[in-house]
């Protein structure tokens, strides 16, 4: 039936398509089975080579880190060297590996890993095929990878090996070549002779042997710095010495260390010997104290004195402390310049400078070169100056000077006068006119001399430099604190004054300056003084003083001008203190040799003379014994100083005229002591007050002076540009810098309780120089 012929074709085909399925399967099975067989056998290869690798790795990687010895770098690299000779023999067959790895891959191509599918439990044959592939890649991959990265590192590890071992060598080298050379340098300390058995003189070839054979170690100290820069370099290496050449370097550096450390303590013990017992040396003088003080020196030279009972130090000596205290003493002198000069005459004596002529100071400062006047001198160089003053004076004059004593004390004072701030250093002109003013020498003298050293080579001098003279010579009374009563630091006004005697030059001359000085100028006056106080010690006059009854007068002798025989001593006038009708402001005549019959009758005369005259005369014709000065705003004012002092005096002569209860007393003032009570209760206040008023007028000239120097230095400053030379910048600055000191010091002059050290006067009376 036609059905039955449809149904037999049907089967036919089915039948047909069933054989083509199966011959299909039969010829996959086979082709996988040949693909299997393929890529088992690259899978075990790859698979062995990547374990291999691995491991050489491993052991290559053992062999770090290197230790920093020579013999064991040497055995390390030639352990390295059968290491890549092995590597190398075995890269043959891992190149061929990887080449059938790449043409199977070639011929077995894959795609990329897709998302696996979860639902579906069976991996077709395609599928297999594909991560076959991707495995034996993946095999391949790690292989080439672990070859490379081995074949890399061996070819690092022997450049380091070879570096390390370049190094260590270096460094044994280097260390044996120091080890030496450090053998050398304690052989050549060893012969070090002790500091104290060496010879004063040779002191200075032992400094220099020893700084030359520090400069010779220079180059030990470099190879020392290479030996530790190499050690550091293996270090960042992670290359370790090892304990042998670790001992070695230690022990190096350590011996370098001693070395330097020997060499700079014998320097330094060299050089501390030289300063204190060589040629300019201090040792001397520390014999200039007793215990429990010990002098000693400050890293600029300067003197210092240590108290080791009371734990405290100073600048100055013991002996110039208690020179100071005793001092104190002169204070109720009333007249500056005296009392000023009374104070210099018991420091002169204490400095034996009294003794010393100017000649012979002038043979010292030559023998010392110290003729540029703006030389700056050290405090060493001072020392052997005064050292070489006292022991001329012990030659000179066969007598037997404390020199360690008299060179320190010498010292100390010039400190204190020319560098109270203890810099170290001081002027040569600033020296020789410390030296001067207080060597026992006539007072003209000393004045010639004086201004020689500010003079020009051809004998004139100029307001700057005279200026520099009278403000260097200022110092002196400065120092004692006196400096307010001889018009202050500020010395332009007596520069004015000397010049009045240059007939209106811009120089003056040693005749005119010697004429100027003769009037005993008020900055000056205290010199002139200081010569009369040194003449009259050994003066006695042979009368009896009208106060204290003293006779004969010794020292000064005071003949009233006004009332016959009268005389006061020196005590009582300077003191103030006076007898009942002879008061202070009548005419004296002051007498430091005795008199002569003609000095006695020419005073006679003058007496007679004043007996006529009135209080009035006297008020309008006041005594002066010295030149006055006056400053650029003192000439507006007609209220000096001492005119102050003579109006208050002038006052106190009216008020005893007229109340002559207060004056003399009354019968009822005898009887009564509460009323002699209250007398001199009104007494002392009222020369309480008068002292007063005489400071306030002198911090009002201060403060007119002040004002002056401000005034000029403003103008200096603010003055036009103009193009100075060379010698001529110097003389501008230093004017300004003179003001400037003027000024500072004037301010200090003003507040005398801020000068802790120094010594001050209980009052500022009038001073007197009277003739």
């Amino acid at each position: 039936t036609p059905q039955s012929v449809v149904k037999l074709q049907t089967a036919l085909e089915m039948n047909l398509c069933w054989n083509e399925i199966k011959k299909k399967s039969h010829s996959l099975r086979a082709r996988l089975e040949a693909f299997s067989d393929h890529s088992g056998k690259l899978q075990l290869p790859l698979q062995e080579i990547i374990d291999w690798l691995s491991q050489k790795d491993e052991e290559l990687s053992a062999q770090l880190p290197l230790r920093g010895d020579t013999a064991v770098s040497f055995c390390c690299a030639v352990h390295l060297q059968a290491f890549m000779e092995e590597v190398k023999s075995r890269g043959p067959y891992i190149y061929s590996v990887l080449e059938s790895a790449q043409a199977f891959l070639s011929q077995h191509p894959f795609e990329e890993l897709e998302e696996p599918n979860s639902e579906s439990k069976d991996v077709s044959p395609r599928h297999r095929i594909q991560n076959i592939s991707r495995f034996v890649w993946k095999q391949a991959n790690v292989a080439s990878e672990l070859w490379e990265k081995l074949t890399a590192r061996c070819v690092d590890q022997h450049r380091h090996i070879e570096r390390t071992l370049e190094q260590l060598l270096e460094i044994k080298g280097a260390m044996e070549e120091l080890s030496t050379t450090l053998d050398q340098a304690e052989s050549v300390r060893e012969t070090w002779e002790p500091i104290g058995d060496l010879f004063i003189d040779s002191l200075p070839e032992h400094i220099q042997a020893t700084k030359l054979f520090k400069e010779e170690l220079s180059p030990m100290k470099d190879g020392v710095k290479l030996v530790n820069d190499l050690a550091h370099q293996l270090a960042i290496s992670d290359v370790h010495l090892s304990m042998e050449n670790s001992r070695a370097l230690e022990q190096i550096n350590t011996r370098w260390k001693q070395l330097q450390t020997s060499v700079n303590e014998r320097l330094k013990q060299l050089q501390d010997a030289h300063r204190d017992f060589g040629p300019g040396s201090q040792h001397f003088l520390s014999s200039s104290v007793q215990i429990p003080w010990e002098r000693a020196i400050s890293p600029n030279k300067v003197p210092y004195y240590i108290n080791h009972q009371a734990q405290t130090t100073c600048w100055d000596h013991p002996k110039m402390t208690e020179l100071y205290q005793t001092l104190a003493d002169l204070n109720n002198i009333k007249f500056s310049a005296y009392r000023t000069a009374m104070k210099l005459r018991r420091v002169q004596k204490a400095l034996r400078l009294d003794m010393v002529t100017l000649a012979t100071a002038l043979e010292i400062f030559s023998e010392h070169e110290l003729q540029p006047s703006d030389r700056v001198m050290d405090v060493v160089e001072v020392i052997h100056c005064l050292t070489a003053l006292y022991e001329r004076l012990e030659e000179e004059r066969g007598i037997l000077v404390n020199v360690p004593l008299c060179v320190d004390m010498s010292l100390n004072w010039l400190l204190n006068v020319f560098d109270s701030g203890r810099s170290g250093k001081m002027r040569a002109l600033s020296f020789k006119t410390g030296v001067a003013c207080m060597c026992g020498t006539e007072v003209k003298e000393k004045f010639q001399y004086l201004f020689s050293q500010v003079a020009n080579p051809g004998g004139l001098c100029d307001q700057r430099h005279l200026g520099i003279l009278l403000h260097e010579a200022i110092q002196v009374p400065r120092q004692l604190g006196e400096v307010a009563a001889f018009g202050g630091s500020n010395v332009e006004p007596s520069v004015r004054s000397c010049f009045r005697f240059s007939n209106g030059k811009p120089v003056i001359e040693v005749s005119q300056f010697l004429e100027w000085a003769n009037l005993e100028p008020q900055s000056m006056v205290w010199l002139a003084v200081l010569h009369r106080v040194t003449i009259a010690e050994q003066v006695k006059h042979q009368t009896k003083c009208s106060v204290c009854r003293q006779c004969p007068i010794k020292g000064f002798r005071y003949r009233s001008l006004k009332q016959f025989n009268v005389d006061i001593c020196q005590t009582c006038f300077l003191t103030g203190r006076a007898s009942k009708g002879n008061k202070l402001h009548y005419p004296i005549m002051e007498y430091y040799t005795p008199t002569t019959s003609s000095e006695n009758m020419r005073d006679f005369a003058t007496t007679l003379k004043n007996k006529f005259r009135s209080k009035q005369y006297f008020s309008k014709h006041p005594q002066r014994g010295y030149l006055p000065v006056q400053s650029v705003l003192e000439a507006d004012f007609s209220e000096t100083i001492l005119q102050g002092e003579l109006r208050r005096l002038k006052w106190q002569h009216e008020e005893a005229a007229e109340s002559p209860t207060l004056a003399e007393g009354s019968p009822e003032s005898v009887q009564d002591p509460h009323s002699d009570e209250l007398l001199a209760e009104a007494r002392i206040l009222r020369q309480h007050k008068s002292r007063l008023e005489t400071r306030m007028q002198i911090l009002e000239d201060h403060n007119k002076q002040l004002e002056s120097q401000l005034h000029r230095l403003r103008e200096l400053l603010l003055s036009p540009f103009s193009p100075l030379l060379p010698d001529e910048v110097e003389p501008k600055m230093q004017d300004v810098s003179v003001c400037l000191e003027d000024i500072m010091e004037k301010l200090r002059n003003a507040f005398p309780n801020s000068r802790g050290s120094r010594l001050k006067s209980p009052s500022l009376a009038s001073y007197s120089s009277l003739r």
